[in-house]
């Protein structure tokens, strides 16, 4: 007995050194490899659905599966370490895809009890204005609807490359996305939209509509709704922004801050120490009277608003919190992976896990008030109610 011992601890101690000689590389660089059991909970947009299916189940498990590798190199700062996640399977982006098409065509189905404004609307019932956020390429049949905050800015320019509509410095079309200066990429005229076709193609416009949304490719990424406002307060209004100042800081000051005569620019305002804070912004939203003037801006309005999904039946729903595999997923599916490189994400992503910091001067019942003026894109686009924020 203790020979037959002494000879599994000999054949276990060679399993270890030839591991290690194995993986000497990864343990060299730093590179572990860690698997990871999420919470076996089921995610509460999948559970509110009442339509949980086998496939549902498999990509539940095999999601609940992560490898997270982080990568340490010697001359890496150890404050600034970045974590990669490794691919998902083929078969569990297809099933991912599956089940965020499946839950937004549920709930636009008129027998769902969910209800919100112009859910049951026909494609033909949206005015031409409200379609300016579709993108066209005919060049390969793509439709893009674009969400501000969203990674917009790397899809617009992606599809300014696609389209070869726009002329580089040296007079050749784009091919790097990476070479198309931001601003140059918001620039409308740059963009064939589906409200620019009234005045191209008059009375035909919404049959050749009808047309592309049937044969192109229709794809818009989305992100959690709260983040995204966060993101979009950050973006403009915590930095000096002269014009959304203009348009919206002013006001917002003068209405819920108590300032009768804010500074005429946002230099001025941030040089006498006047900010906007997050929540006179959230008061601004949460006024009746505030889309009673005019619609909300496109980087607060809801997501739903923006693109439609009851009326057009998207072929890729993308996450920002999924951003890298998504968009690796979509690229092949266009058959471009290798003709696009798409820029990558930025540093300065807002986070989710920033919410309760952000929310904390925030009344409960105004969180509360909020989530129901966004409700329609946390449950159309499967993200969970934030509890946490909405009942203490």
């Amino acid at each position: 007995m203790l020979k037959q011992l002494q000879f599994f601890l000999f054949l276990g101690t060679l399993f270890i050194i030839f591991f290690i000689i194995a993986h000497w590389d990864d343990v060299r660089d730093g590179t572990f490899y860690l698997h990871v059991a999420s919470s076996s909970a089921l995610p509460t947009s999948m559970m509110s659905s009442g339509h949980w299916t086998s496939e549902d189940s498999f990509l539940w498990k095999e999601s609940n599966l992560t490898i997270i590798t982080t990568h340490i190199k010697h001359d890496q700062d150890p404050n600034n370490l970045t974590q990669t996640f490794t691919q998902s399977s083929p078969t569990q982006l297809k099933l991912r895809q599956a089940h965020r098409r499946r839950l937004i065509k549920q709930l636009c189905s008129a027998n769902n009890s969910f209800n919100f404004p112009g859910k049951l609307k026909t494609f033909d019932q949206i005015p031409s204005k409200a379609l300016d956020h579709l993108i066209v390429d005919d060049h390969h049949g793509v439709i893009y609807c674009f969400v501000p905050k969203v990674a917009c800015t790397n899809w617009k320019r992606v599809m300014i490359v696609l389209s070869q509509n726009l002329k580089a410095p040296d007079g050749a079309p784009y091919l790097d996305p990476l070479d198309i200066p931001s601003a140059l990429s918001h620039n409308a005229t740059v963009h064939l939209t589906f409200n620019k076709f009234w005045k191209l193609f008059g009375r035909f416009s919404r049959p050749l509509m009808h047309h592309k949304l049937k044969n192109y490719t229709k794809f818009l990424f989305v992100r959690d709704p709260f983040v995204r406002l966060i993101s979009a307060f950050r973006n403009k209004f915590a930095l000096p922004n002269e014009d959304f100042y203009r348009q919206f800081g002013s006001v917002i000051l003068q209405r819920y801050a108590n300032i009768s005569k804010p500074p005429d620019s946002a230099q001025e305002a941030f040089t006498a120490g006047i900010r906007l804070s997050f929540t006179h912004f959230i008061k601004y939203l949460l006024n009746p009277q505030t889309e009673q003037k005019k619609p909300f801006n496109e980087h607060w309005q809801q997501m739903y608003r923006l693109c439609h999904p009851c009326q057009i039946e998207y072929d890729f729903v993308g996450k920002l919190e999924t951003l890298e595999e998504d968009t690796e997923h979509l690229l092949k599916i266009l058959g471009m992976e290798n003709q696009i490189r798409f820029p990558p994400g930025y540093r300065n992503r807002t986070a989710a896990n920033w919410e309760r910091d952000w929310f904390a001067n925030v009344s409960l019942a105004d969180r509360r008030k909020l989530y129901n003026l966004y409700e329609a894109d946390f449950r159309l686009f499967g993200y969970d109610k934030p509890e946490t924020l909405l009942d203490e």
